[in-house]
């Protein structure tokens, strides 16, 4: 997800469809008994409130897909850290990896489940920043000047990571590739697309959707869809 600075929510018609993009495609029908899975699902509570199943995988996002060039590619830690820290794209994929699997809920009401990621598990990234104390949160960092604001404490738990491949697969560009980070309890505009680092803070900032009508935290489960939820 990225794009340039905007105006408040109002000024986009897809407020009640997507901040994570206007091209959206069909995401439910009924293929592969999906109907059957989504009553398993939330039966077993694993839907959030006002979510629906798909066996698809939606691309959502704002604004144009960025190149990829590994040898220009880099990665960086910033704000309150020891020592600023910065990584090429070998140096990046050479950390050691993890496998995560989870649900993934976005904001424009489907849900996709069970998803396979692999990549580098944030925890093991903040390592390298040596964070200071009263490093409270996280404004990510992305491609085109796209942000997104985040406790620290979220992105500690031990399924946050930075994902190269899912189901298997490297990830493509319109889903975030090369690298994308994934926050599975938080709706999906926060496991931002074409991640290049992140800064730590002693306070909250605005991210990009944030900024623009959003809700500043994203929990599926309470539907924190929009700043006045």
């Amino acid at each position: 997800m990225a794009g340039p600075e905007l105006g408040n929510w109002k000024q986009f018609p897809w407020r009640d469809s997507s901040p994570e993009g206007v091209n959206q495609m069909p995401v439910f029908g009924d293929d592969g008994g999906r109907r059957a899975k989504e009553k398993q699902a939330r039966a077993e509570g694993r839907l959030p409130p006002g979510q629906s199943l798909t066996l698809k995988w939606p691309v959502l996002h704002y604004g144009t897909v960025p190149h990829f060039d590994p040898s220009k590619w880099d990665f960086k830690i910033s704000g309150l850290v020891e020592e600023p820290v910065r990584l090429t794209w070998q140096e990046f994929r050479a950390l050691p990896q993890s496998d995560v699997s989870s649900d993934f809920h976005c904001v424009t009401r489907w849900s996709r489940l069970d998803n396979r990621w692999s990549g580098v598990l944030f925890t093991d990234v903040l390592e390298l920043g040596n964070p200071k104390p009263g490093a409270e949160f996280a404004l990510v960092l992305a491609e085109e000047g796209y942000t997104a604001n985040i406790p620290l404490q979220d992105l500690l738990r031990p399924n946050v990571l930075f994902a190269f491949d899912h189901d298997s697969e490297p990830l493509t560009a319109e889903h975030g590739g090369p690298l994308r980070l994934v926050v599975p309890h938080l709706y999906g505009w926060k496991s931002v697309k074409w991640v290049r680092g992140f800064m730590l803070l002693d306070q909250d900032r605005l991210g990009f959707w944030e900024r623009n009508g959003y809700h500043v935290y994203g929990d599926p489960w309470k539907e924190q869809r929009y700043s006045e939820d």
